[in-house]
């Protein structure tokens, strides 16, 4: 059974810095696309960060120059390093997995196939 399990949310003060993980497992997502996607009451699903396999990211404007993507395909993890918090990013985060696409990297929902339960942040102002 493949799961996906988010952890390392909480709440922070605006300005402050948070480090989300997400460990995966049942089977390796060493060649596939992983990515952070958050959700806030009463908004849609939306993209954060996604990390192809071999590296490469993308970043929400919103969290450009803030956040940070890593992944350690050895470990099958993936973790977001967010730094100065702000109380628009408070939402529940969660970590999402590509089943099988090498050369697909996607920012939209709809491109993954695994997704864990999710991890609330919370920024106070």
């Amino acid at each position: 059974q493949v799961q996906l399990a988010e952890s390392g949310g909480g709440l922070v003060q605006a300005g402050g810095s948070l480090r989300l993980s997400c460990a995966a497992s049942g089977r390796s997502f060493s060649t596939t696309a992983m990515g952070w996607f958050r959700q806030a009451p009463g908004k849609e699903r939306e993209f954060v960060a996604v990390i192809s396999w071999n590296g490469g990211t993308r970043y929400a404007d919103s969290v450009k120059g803030r956040f940070t993507i890593s992944r350690d395909n050895a470990r099958n993890t993936v973790d977001l390093q967010m730094h100065s918090l702000k109380p628009e990013d408070a939402a529940v985060y969660f970590c999402a997995a590509d089943s099988h696409r090498t050369w697909v990297v996607s920012i939209t929902p709809g491109g993954y196939e695994y997704w864990g339960q999710g991890t609330q942040v919370t920024v106070s102002s």
